[in-house]
């Protein structure tokens, strides 16, 4: 099978083209000029210098393909709202037209639990009225309408929002940053706004591979949305502890009250800002998002895609740390 993938230079897209091309499948990848493409030339795949602008990019990418699997995206929690709308939803848009106009077999749409937002302290499943609190989730709500309406055009797609994506090679991204936190036995590292009983779900990247590869190669998923994660949420509790146990850390940590949590990190956010730094514990929007629930049932996946994830909270982290350790990115 001829498979098209955007973002393959990034993290999840790296792990899926691994995948795709370990399964024997021929792979085409776009690739912007100023990327690194050591992994996908290491691979063998066959590069298209292009971007989700360069529309005739796209087409020469899409040509032939039986699937295309789009992740590229401007991803950042704090970045700029003129780019999200444009790499994000009109990027998007380009993806679509050029699949349409090719003949594409099938788009998976690589989207987010972040298209949804928060939810109660239950797990939701895909009906759930989307409530984004974040450009970039708001963007990829917006793209995923652009899928849909190339959906009635006759374009075949399916819809995928992994939640919290952790693994190997993950760096500069939420996960790792909270990893290193805690890594990092600093004072911040000690603080849990509020109760620490709000849920939050992460998924390891091979599970997030497998659950884009099933909605790429399963007939039933055609014109579906689906969330892709672990079995079940952690509370914030939980994850402090669990990560504490892999990394070997003993410290006693300390709830605050979320308005004193927002106010003491304020100044932190200010000093960030002003030195050039991104780093997404440092944000008071943060320390709001930790207080809300991040919930969502993956029993459509289980039931549609025979998605069954093979990595709980703990063994993934425990395989993603190792990797940290390997590779110089934590020093005990």
């Amino acid at each position: 099978m001829r498979c098209f993938v955007t973002g393959g230079t990034g993290f999840i897209g790296g792990h899926l083209v691994e995948s795709l091309v370990r399964d024997g499948h021929e792979v085409v990848a776009l690739a912007r000029r100023t990327s690194d493409t050591s992994l996908l030339n290491r691979l063998g795949v066959d590069i298209v210098i292009g971007d989700l602008l360069d529309y005739e990019s796209l087409l020469k990418a899409a040509r032939g393909a039986d699937v295309a699997y789009h992740l590229a995206a401007y991803y950042t929690f704090h970045g700029k709202k003129e780019l999200y709308w444009k790499v994000n939803v009109e990027g998007t848009r380009n993806v679509a037209r050029a699949c349409l106009e090719s003949g594409v077999g099938r788009l998976v749409y690589c989207s987010t639990t972040e298209a949804v937002g928060p939810t109660p302290p239950h797990p939701v499943d895909e009906s759930y009225p989307p409530n984004p609190t974040y450009e970039y989730g708001r963007s990829k709500l917006a793209a995923e309408g652009v899928v849909r309406e190339f959906m009635e055009k006759g374009l075949e797609a399916v819809v995928v929002r992994p939640s919290g994506v952790y693994g190997p090679r993950n760096i500069d991204d939420v996960a790792y940053w909270f990893i290193m936190l805690i890594a990092s036995k600093s004072l911040l590292s000690r603080v849990i706004p509020g109760s620490g009983e709000t849920l939050i779900q992460f998924v390891h990247v091979k599970d997030a591979v497998q659950g884009l590869r099933l909605a790429g190669e399963r007939k039933e998923a055609a014109g579906q949305t689906y969330f892709i994660t672990e079995e079940k949420p952690h509370t914030y509790n939980e994850v402090y502890q669990i990560l504490s146990d892999i990394l070997g850390i003993k410290v006693k940590r300390y709830h605050v009250p979320g308005w004193l949590a927002k106010l003491a990190m304020a100044p932190v956010e200010l000093a960030c800002k002003v030195a050039g730094v991104e780093n997404f514990m440092y944000h008071v929007s943060t320390i709001q998002a930790m207080l809300e629930n991040r919930a969502y049932s993956i029993e459509k996946a289980k039931r549609e895609l025979g998605y069954r994830p093979k990595y709980n909270l703990r063994t993934g982290m425990e395989d993603t740390i190792r990797w940290y350790r390997e590779n110089g990115y934590i020093r005990d």
